[in-house]
């Protein structure tokens, strides 16, 4: 959900860049800092650590934690880009700017296919693969990690940050969403 409502902050900078709206180079790093903070550094790693070699020791969906494994890499390496061109004097040049919206939509387009894979194909296989005493273990482990990377409440206080850049940037209000139907 934080990787979505973070896809979503991405898309309104996009948007107000492509409408030539003023968006200064903070939406993207707060975006991509929580990115690199919640995503890579906590949720990927663990996946990389604790969920994908239960499907490898296991030869099953290996095809699957091969590709999501590299596009793990891939979007740290996307991370890197949008960090160091809003980071910078780059964000002000045009090559820059066009360098970092490139990187930007390669992020979303990869991880919106990503995401629903793991959620659909991945984690329901996980469940049905593994016993409750290990997924109990799993998630024990998790926990740990969560409390070593993020400290405590990670994933509320990740919940909170992208909540505070949505209503930096006036997209927080979820009804704003629903589309308007005509009258009958």
């Amino acid at each position: 959900g934080v990787l979505n409502r973070t896809l979503l902050v991405y898309e309104e900078g996009l948007r107000r860049l492509h409408n030539k709206e003023d968006v200064g180079p903070e939406l993207f790093m707060k975006a991509a800092t929580l990115v690199r903070k919640f995503v890579e550094d906590y949720h990927e790693k663990d996946e990389e650590k604790f969920i994908f070699p239960e499907f490898e020791k296991r030869k099953k969906l290996t095809d699957l934690t091969t590709v999501l494994r590299k596009q793990h890499q891939a979007g740290r390496d996307v991370t890197d880009i949008v960090l160091r061109v809003a980071g910078g004097d780059a964000y002000t040049k045009p090559d820059g700017r066009k360098e970092m919206v490139d990187a930007v939509r390669a992020f979303i387009r990869m991880y919106r296919p990503h995401e629903t894979r793991e959620d659909t194909v991945l984690f329901p296989a996980l469940r049905l693969m593994l016993a409750e005493k290990r997924m109990k273990e799993i998630a024990e482990q998790m926990e740990k990690s969560e409390q070593t990377v993020l400290g405590d409440q990670g994933f509320e206080k990740a919940v909170d940050e992208v909540a505070a850049i949505e209503k930096q940037y006036g997209i927080y209000d979820l009804n704003q969403f629903t589309p308007k139907t005509p009258a009958k």
